[in-house]
C-alpha cells in the first residue's frame, strides 16, 4: 500500500512500474519511487519464575488482545533502547537486555509492515503496572498463555519460545 498517490516532488500521479524486479509506485515524470519499507519495532521477552510477561492492548488495532511488550522505534533510537523504553512505558518495569531472542517480519498490522526485534531482558527494578498502550500487564505460565494474541509475529515468537526455550517456562525461584 503506497503512502503516495501523487509524486511528492513534482505532483504527477504515480504509476505502478517494475523497478528492481518488483512492482513499485513510480513517478513517470521525475522517476521518484515509493519504496515501501517496513517500520522497525522492538520488544522484550521477560520471564519471572518461569512465567512470561505479556500486555493486553488498550488501543487499535486488536484492542483486548495480548502481545509481548513492544513498539515502534523512534527516530535515531537504537532498537535495544526502544525495547527497554516500550517495556517501561507499558509495564512500569525496568529491565536490562541480556541477549537477542529473534527477529520477525510482521505483515498483519493494518498500520504498516514491521521488522520486530525481540530481546531477552531481566527485571532490574520498577513495579508492575499497565500504562501507555497496555490495559493489563501480567505474567503467564506456559499452560496459561492467552489464546488471543494480536500479531502473527508475536504468535510465532510464543511458538519459538515454547519449542526453543522450554526451560525458561520451568524456572522457579527457590
Amino acid at each position: 500500500m503506497s503512502l503516495f498517490k501523487f509524486c511528492p516532488h513534482c505532483g504527477i500521479r504515480l504509476e505502478i512500474r517494475i523497478r528492481e524486479d518488483r512492482k513499485r509506485p513510480t513517478c513517470p515524470s521525475c522517476g521518484f519511487t515509493d519504496y515501501q519499507n517496513p517500520a522497525p519495532a522492538a520488544g522484550c521477552v521477560v520471564f519471572d519464575e518461569g512465567r512470561l510477561l505479556m500486555v493486553q492492548r488498550a488501543h487499535k488495532p486488536f484492542v483486548g488482545d495480548w502481545t509481548i511488550p513492544a513498539g515502534y522505534c523512534e527516530w535515531e533510537e537504537n532498537p535495544s533502547q526502544t525495547a527497554v523504553r516500550e517495556l517501561k512505558e507499558e509495564t512500569g518495569l525496568d529491565v536490562k537486555i541480556s541477549g537477542i531472542f529473534k527477529i520477525y517480519n510482521g505483515h498483519d498490522d493494518p498500520r504498516t509492515n514491521a521488522i520486530l526485534v525481540l530481546y531477552f531482558a531481566d527485571i532490574v527494578g520498577g513495579k508492575l503496572r499497565p500504562a501507555d498502550d497496555a490495559m493489563r500487564a501480567a505474567f503467564f505460565a506456559r499452560e496459561e498463555l492467552p489464546q488471543n494474541i494480536a500479531f502473527e509475529a508475536h504468535r510465532q515468537a510464543l511458538i519459538d519460545l515454547k519449542t526453543g526455550y522450554p526451560e525458561k517456562f520451568n524456572k522457579h525461584a527457590d
